[in-house]
């Protein structure tokens, strides 16, 4: 069972090299910070503040979440472009540092792991928390200027103005912050091309 994990700060290639080596590799691909996304999404759609930690936790549990490469559904609604926007953003980190829900979320990324006889995982605990264990652990990192540039290309200036909130709120959260495995091989994506990074990960499975 191959597992690759691939973890990093916002706009530092996550999400598209993820893809690409998914695709490249013919594994799936999850993209854990959409779950956190999601919950948020929720919560929002439920009237459920994003500060109580009990309430946000049993939603949750309740909260059905597909992620694919098709897109995002949240019990049963497409949420693929809203869990995107700036409101969601402010409130994932709520949802994000919350043990309860990160507890919910780990469970359901590692029976995701289990149900597709392993995957390429991305977000900022995988080589930490969600995959300790993982055949290939990959720590992408790029300068600021180019993350947040990749991140207003993608999502819009909101968003990418909002991204060095979320990278302190991760990194100083006492659960699962962002941090490099000490195990991960760290790629600076930033004068990179996408199949350079793509070609240098693969490099990193075992044949």
């Amino acid at each position: 069972m191959t597992v690759i994990a691939i973890d990093g700060p916002a706009g530092s290639g996550k999400s598209t090299v993820a893809r690409a080596v998914a695709s490249r590799l013919g594994l799936a691909h999850l993209d854990t910070g959409a779950m956190y996304r999601s919950v948020a999404f929720a919560a929002m759609q439920h009237g459920v503040d994003v500060n109580d930690a009990a309430a946000t936790a049993e939603l949750a549990r309740e909260t059905h979440i597909a992620v694919g490469e098709h897109g995002v559904l949240v019990n049963g609604i497409d949420a693929t472009e809203a869990i995107r926007t700036e409101a969601v953003t402010q409130a994932v980190t709520a949802v994000a540092s919350n043990p309860a829900v990160r507890a919910v979320m780990v469970e359901q990324q590692r029976a995701w792991i289990a149900d597709n006889g392993g995957g390429v995982l991305e977000g900022r605990d995988i080589g930490t928390v969600v995959c300790p264990d993982a055949e290939v652990k990959v720590y992408l990192v790029a300068d600021a200027a180019t993350r947040a540039s990749r991140r207003a290309a993608e999502h819009g200036e909101a968003v990418a103005n909002d991204m060095h909130r979320r990278d302190s709120a991760d990194s100083q959260r006492e659960v699962s912050p962002l941090m490099r495995a000490d195990d991960a091989v760290e790629i600076d994506t930033t004068h990179l091309s996408i199949d350079e990074v793509v070609d240098a990960v693969i490099g990193l499975v075992p044949a």
